[in-house]
């Protein structure tokens, strides 16, 4: 084969390699941790990743994912541009990363995020009632479904994994509603929004299942990226959010999906007491 020739393939597969990133750079890929049913997430996802689409110019694609980790491994293995992470997640991304992935924004109601104990059984009506009865948790990597319960039920001096009877772990808040109403557990731990939700909705029975117990606040949910997205993207999808207004019926319709009443900025440093908790429960090495 001529130089010439040999030069001009060369140029042809450079054009169509660039051409090919150009392309894979069009689409901002974005998930969520698995804590409600996959079809709610896509509902509550579709009109904020049209909103999303129009403020960056990229194409928005949901991708749901299996489980916790997989939500951690897809963004810090590149096949992810964006998380909705809990505050566990994000300090699991942050610390299989080694510090790069980046929280832009949260809720407001993320700053003082709580979680609820709830019961069919008239003899629980503290967490010390707990001993020897049965507890769902949510799924393992749960901030508000297991990091946070446990933390609190450890400093109220119950280890979940001697003084119960059987520790179980349903993998979603809605699933340990569920596991509670159906006498499957005597108690279940889960995130105040979602219960919120249920109950509005009318899908739990509240004259048989109460909630006896709520935690402190803590810090928890965000939306992360890897650290080496461009600064110019960063910006239009923190913009993007921060301009999102209730009084809009776009903004409104978005922000009732979420949960939102509006998102501000955040940063890592709001999650070193999520960190802390998780290294004392033993749930991640210091």
């Amino acid at each position: 084969m001529k130089l010439s020739t040999k030069l001009a393939s060369l140029f042809a597969a450079g054009v169509m390699l660039a051409s090919f990133a150009a392309h894979a750079q069009q689409v901002l890929r974005v998930s969520a941790i698995p804590d409600e049913a996959p079809t709610e997430l896509q509902r509550k996802f579709k009109p904020l990743g049209e909103y999303l689409a129009k403020k960056t110019g990229l194409k928005v694609e949901f991708t749901p994912v299996t489980d916790y980790a997989a939500s951690v491994e897809g963004l810090i293995n590149n096949k992810l541009d964006m998380v909705w992470f809990g505050g566990f997640t994000f300090v699991q991304a942050n610390d299989r990363s080694k510090g790069k992935v980046v929280p832009l924004v949260q809720r407001v109601e993320d700053e003082k995020f709580r979680s609820v104990f709830i019961t069919t059984s008239p003899t629980i009506k503290t967490l010390a009632d707990l001993k020897g009865k049965t507890l769902s948790f949510g799924s393992e990597s749960s901030t508000s479904g297991h990091l946070m319960p446990r933390s609190f039920l450890l400093q109220a001096k119950i280890d979940p994994d001697s003084d119960l009877k059987r520790i179980a772990f349903s993998g979603a808040h809605d699933a340990t509603v569920a596991a509670v109403s159906g006498g499957k557990v005597d108690a279940g731990a889960l995130n105040i929004s979602v219960w919120e939700k249920l109950v509005s909705e009318k899908k739990v029975d509240t004259s048989k299942v109460r909630v006896f117990y709520t935690t402190p606040a803590y810090y928890d949910y965000n939306w992360t990226v890897r650290t080496d997205m461009p600064a110019d993207l960063k910006k239009k999808i923190t913009d993007a959010f921060l301009t999102l207004d209730p009084n809009t019926p776009e903004g409104k319709e978005i922000l009732d999906l979420q949960r939102a009443t509006r998102f501000i900025p955040t940063k890592a440093s709001n999650y070193t007491a999520i960190e802390a908790a998780a290294q004392n429960a033993g749930l991640l090495k210091k």
